[in-house]
């Protein structure tokens, strides 16, 4: 069974189905309904095409550390980040080279925002949603709100040791899921809400949510009359807060699954990863069910999957890694690549490689491209596991490649970010952050570049430095 061709027919589907059921307006823009904007992990916007030079048109200077990938949406780029004492900060930045300083078009933080955040969010038609927790912390929270304006829609809210949302959502269907460590699988019904005991659709709560909002506004307004030293701003926090319906969960308390999932027709494929310090989890990809979360198949894995699963065609892909995310273990690690059937889950061919391999793989024209921890850029056919080209190795890897249009697109721990051709690896261009004159923002780069309207976007974190100075959410284009 062929299924890539339906992903285009899908994705408007389900913007039509949210955009008429719940009450959402539409807005203009592509929607990003996975992680890297499609089960191809391409990181770009359908038809986009990416920088052929690297130049820098903006950067969003900050102290946060952006740990997720941007996400392009409309005329604005998504990005969660972490400050201090690990207090979390989402942004919707103005992508108009000319806004100047103050490109944040809104922003979320405490108290709404109480647990960190290092999810890349998923967005379709006027919906954004994105998960906080993460693994140092217990119990998460999805989160749906506005694209147009930030304002809350609804949240779901999971307890328990070791449950967080690390990955990106994924939307399908007209069903939001994300994988929630311990709790395993979630499936939402964002049309479907709770709201005081009740269950009403998401255009009553919609209506009921700004009506208040609106209040809050105006009670504000009148207390600055009378006086303003001790008139209070509003807070979203003090919003009802609507619970979508949960359609189905599985695996709580059987697997951990931090990455990603994909959705693939009527498939659900997830990854989970066996914890060694924990003794929790179970290190394999499975195959799922969407109407319900049946398990239809499971592949064991030798290492853990730290990315979500690539589909291509009939082919699920996946990297794993011996090592998590910790620079100081990056010499030991080892990884391999696998690919299995999406019907059955039987291995097509696996492959190892000397380094871990911790970002989603990339598929493009039967061609699939990696990044890892030895600081290698590998091409592989996607049918075979046979080897185009790899690159000459520089600094380790935990970012995703973004392709688009013949060009690939990387960023590595050092902060360099290189645009190179997917036929042949050789390099185009290449772009230091940490000494270009506009960005001066060292940062290691976590989440994978993204294309969008011929302009590529990276944010960096400075988790390792011993300053923990600036980072910054980069936008590169062609002057």
């Amino acid at each position: 069974m062929k299924l890539e061709s339906n992903v285009s027919l899908r994705s408007q589907v389900t913007s039509a189905l949210l955009i008429a059921v719940a009450g959402y307006s539409p807005v203009f823009g592509a929607d990003w309904s996975t992680a890297r904007g499609n089960p191809a992990r391409t990181g770009a916007v359908e038809n986009s095409s990416g920088p052929k030079t690297g130049k820098v048109l903006w950067a969003h200077k900050s102290t946060d550390h952006f740990i997720a990938a941007p996400v392009p949406a409309s005329d604005l780029v998504l990005v969660s980040s972490l400050a201090a004492f690990n207090t979390s900060s989402f942004q919707a930045l103005s992508t108009d080279p000319a806004v100047g300083a103050k490109r944040a078009r809104w922003s979320k933080s405490v108290p709404y925002l109480k647990l960190p955040t290092v999810s890349a969010p998923a967005v379709i038609g006027n919906l954004v949603v994105f998960g906080d927790g993460m693994h140092q912390t217990d119990g998460a929270i999805l989160h749906g709100v506005r694209l147009d304006t930030g304002l809350p829609l609804w949240q779901y809210s999971v307890p328990g040791q070791l449950v967080h949302m690390e990955g990106s959502p994924a939307i399908a269907n007209g069903r939001v899921l994300i994988g929630g460590g311990n709790a395993g699988v979630i499936c939402l019904d964002p049309a479907k809400l709770e709201l005081n005991g009740k269950e009403v659709d998401a255009t009553q709560a919609q209506a009921l949510l700004d009506a208040q909002w609106k209040e809050l506004q105006a009670k504000y307004e009148r207390e600055k009359k009378i006086d303003p030293d001790f008139a209070v701003p509003p807070s979203e926090d003090s919003l009802p807060k609507p619970k979508p319906k949960l359609a189905w969960q599985s695996g709580a308390g059987k697997w951990h699954v931090d990455a990603s999932v994909a959705v693939a027709g009527d498939r659900v494929i997830v990854t989970s990863a066996f914890l060694d310090v924990e003794k929790t989890g179970d290190r394999s990809i499975i195959g799922l069910k969407l109407s319900d979360g049946g398990e239809v198949w499971k592949t064991p894995l030798k290492h853990n999957p730290w990315a979500g699963p690539t589909v291509s065609g009939d082919l699920v892909l996946v990297g794993c890694s011996s090592v998590r995310l910790e620079p100081r273990d990056l010499p030991k690690a080892q990884g391999e690549v696998v690919a299995v059937s999406i019907t059955d889950g039987s291995v097509k061919w696996r492959k190892d490689i000397p380094a871990g391999v911790v970002s989603s793989i990339a598929v493009k024209d039967g061609i699939a491209v990696f990044t890892a921890t030895d600081g290698v850029i590998r091409a592989w056919e996607v049918a075979s596991g046979k080897e185009r080209w790899k690159s000459d190795p520089f600094a380790p890897f935990f970012a995703s490649p973004a392709i688009a249009d013949g060009m690939v697109y990387v960023a590595d721990l050092k902060g360099l970010v290189q645009g190179l051709n997917l036929s042949d690896g050789k390099r185009v261009w290449s772009l230091n952050l940490a000494t270009d004159a506009a960005v001066s923002a060292p940062g290691m780069v976590y989440g994978g570049p993204v294309v969008s309207g011929g302009r590529l976007y990276v944010a960096t974190c400075n988790l390792e430095s011993p300053t923990k100075g600036a980072t910054a959410v980069v936008c590169i284009g062609e002057k």
